[in-house]
C-alpha cells in the first residue's frame, strides 16, 4: 500500500514535531504563566473544562497564539523557514493543533 504524504504533513513530522518536543517545557511554562498572569484558577476546572479552556485560550487569544507560534518558528533554520512560508497558513494550523493536543495531554503539568 502506497501512502502519499503531503509536503505540509512531511514538514510537520520531520521539522515541527521535533521542535515542539524539544520546546515542551518552555511551552508548558508559557501556558502556566498565561494562567497566572490572567488569574485563571485552572485547577478548579473539571478535566473536560480544562481541555476546552486550553483550546479556547490558544484559538481565541491571538497575542498568546502568536507568542507560541513564534516560539516554534524561531527554531527553524533559514532554509526551513522558506519551506514553511510556502504553506504558512496550513503549517500554522497544524502547529496550533499540535500545541493544543500537547498541552491537553499534560493537564497535570499545566494545571499545577
Amino acid at each position: 500500500m502506497n501512502l502519499v504524504i503531503s509536503s505540509a504533513e512531511q514538514f510537520q513530522n520531520d521539522t515541527l514535531r521535533p521542535i515542539l518536543k524539544a520546546q515542551n517545557e518552555l511551552l508548558v511554562a508559557l501556558f502556566r504563566h498565561y494562567l497566572q498572569k490572567r488569574k485563571i484558577a485552572f485547577e478548579r476546572f473539571s478535566p473536560e473544562d480544562q481541555l476546552a479552556h486550553i483550546e479556547q485560550i490558544i484559538r481565541k487569544d491571538l497575542q498568546f497564539r502568536s507568542l507560541l507560534l513564534g516560539t516554534i518558528v524561531g527554531h527553524l533554520s533559514p532554509a526551513q523557514y522558506l519551506i514553511f512560508l510556502q504553506d504558512e497558513e496550513e503549517l500554522n494550523r497544524r502547529t496550533i493543533n499540535m500545541l493544543i493536543r500537547r498541552l491537553q495531554s499534560q493537564l497535570v503539568a499545566v494545571g499545577n
